[in-house]
């Protein structure tokens, strides 16, 4: 039999779960429905985010480059035909690989928004 795919919300959530107590982070806004409305954000950057049932992800630009290399993401482009350079669209739903990119993006967003 078949496994179900996870759910993307579901996963999302429990991010939020796992990293809302952190210093600096602060959880999706509830009941806004703006761009990034749904997304964990450190000293006020974006680090992760739901987008089209997707996590995304802010990395270095060689890291996103090598994550897409090996097949673990895509780029992102925010609907605007154009890749964002550090951005990383994940592929699949593996809740391990969702925390391991979450906390590797909180550390370089913490980094480079102190």
């Amino acid at each position: 039999m078949a496994e179900l795919a996870a759910d993307p919300d579901a996963l999302f959530a429990d991010l939020v779960d796992a990293f809302v107590d952190r210093p600096g982070v602060t959880p999706p806004a509830e009941g806004d429905s703006r761009v990034g409305s749904a997304a964990l954000q450190v000293n006020g950057a974006i680090f992760a985010m739901i987008t089209r049932g997707r996590l995304v992800v802010k990395l270095p630009s060689r890291r996103v480059a090598a994550l897409i290399a090996a097949g673990t993401g895509a780029p992102f482009d925010a609907n605007r035909g154009l890749p964002m350079k550090q951005w990383l669209t994940v592929v699949g739903t593996d809740a391990a690989t969702w925390r391991a990119l979450a906390e590797e993006a909180l550390e370089h967003v913490r980094a480079t928004h102190a």
